[in-house]
């Protein structure tokens, strides 16, 4: 049960009914839009439109973090008596700060407002997990930033808290990536370095929501220190966009488009590719990915393009540092934002300099996120919440 399928949510759930076709899966989406209502209303809309599926004879549930469990168990009296296990793309808690009246975002996600609706969608979410079997995070740093701010949030909460709940959701919860496809393993990373060109200008790939939780205003600061140098590069601005982005995002294209003019260089790709081939082959033809993401609990575009042959230029924070080795991290800590843009353009272009060294760097091994490999742990975690449901009822 996928309750706000956005793209993650849904690469992983496809990816999860391909790794065990043995299984008979029943998939139950809703559309990644009215963030407040789909948190707070999933539950109404499956358990009234859809009870004839939800009443079929299951042996267990797999739910994101976003969907309603717990009322839609009440809802559906059938659905608490299965095994259940809930899985958390992101946690409601580690977001930034909005920036101001119009920044209301990150739109694809982030609660529509604030105050109620985002404590609502906390505890939505800390429900959800309470009442599932076993509770499974893509990063630790999506767990350690969930069990911070739930901690956080019942601190406030002004009496008959219970005061075991964050031990016993500890006790039920583990680490497992979002697994990647295997096809984006096979024989592609070897075959874009050997297609770079050392006579080409330095291309370098943004491939994140334009919102302001992935740092627009970073980036801004990154692209200026680059043309103020008089580095040649492209840079490929991918990613969704949605009916209002950041403003910083026309500064940058007003900043590239004066700096392709002086270098006479052909300009990046500039729009949402959704082919998923099409934007492959970008990733292949490119040679740095940045991230410049105030949050990111698993970074899936960054690992994507390393995967297919970009070197990563990521923030030495968020989940970065538990894929990344510090090689490929750009300082951040008490660095203000200045300090900051230095240290990510310092590193854009130490990694271009060794790209097209005699020894040239390799992107980091990432074989340990395939589907392959992370199948027996995630065999594992299925039949242990069917284990742990019956453990728990025998009591």
């Amino acid at each position: 049960m996928s309750a706000y399928d956005a793209y993650s949510h849904q690469l992983w759930r496809t990816t999860l009914v391909d790794m065990f076709p043995q299984i008979d899966w029943t998939v139950l989406s809703l559309p990644p839009r009215y963030f407040a209502w789909r948190v707070r209303g999933n539950s109404l809309s499956w358990a009234f439109n859809h009870r004839d599926q939800l009443t079929d004879n299951y042996d267990m549930v797999l739910a994101t973090s976003l969907t309603d469990l717990s009322a839609l168990r009440g809802f559906v009296p059938e659905l608490a008596q299965l095994p259940a296990m809930v899985y958390f793309h992101e946690n409601q808690f580690a977001y930034p700060e909005n920036r101001g009246p119009k920044d209301r975002g990150p739109e694809s996600q982030r609660p529509e407002g604030e105050g109620v609706a985002l404590v609502q969608a906390q505890l939505t979410s800390l429900y959800t997990a309470l009442c599932a079997d076993q509770v499974l995070f893509n990063s630790d740093w999506n767990r350690r930033s969930f069990f911070s701010g739930a901690g956080q949030l019942l601190a406030k909460l002004p009496d008959h808290v219970p005061g075991n709940l964050l031990a016993e959701l500890q006790n039920k919860s583990q680490v497992l990536a979002v697994p990647l496809a295997d096809q984006l393993f096979r024989g592609i990373q070897s075959t874009a370095q050997q297609e770079r060109s050392n006579g080409e200008p330095l291309t370098i790939v943004w491939n994140h929501r334009h919102e302001y939780d992935k740092g627009p205003a970073l980036l801004l600061s990154i692209v200026n220190r680059l043309c103020d140098r008089g580095v040649a590069f492209r840079l490929h601005l991918l990613g969704q966009r949605f009916r209002s982005s950041p403003a910083e995002f026309e500064s940058i294209r007003r900043r590239l488009q004066q700096h392709y003019q002086d270098h006479d260089i052909s300009p990046g790709v500039d729009e949402w590719v959704s082919d998923r081939q099409a934007y492959q082959a970008l990733l292949v033809q490119s040679d740095i990915v940045l991230s410049t993401a105030e949050h990111d609990f698993q970074g899936l575009s960054v690992l994507e393009a390393s995967i297919l042959g970009c070197l990563p230029a990521v923030p030495d924070a968020l989940a970065y540092p538990e894929y990344f080795a510090s090689h490929f991290r750009y300082e951040v800590g008490e660095l203000d934002h200045d300090g900051i843009a230095l240290a990510a353009m310092e590193l854009i272009q130490r990694l271009a300099v060794e790209r097209v060294s005699d020894l040239p760097v390799l992107p980091p091994d990432l074989q340990s996120l395939s589907a392959s490999a992370l199948r027996p742990a995630w065999a594992s975690a299925l039949l242990d919440t069917i284990k742990r449901h019956k453990h728990n009822n025998s009591k």
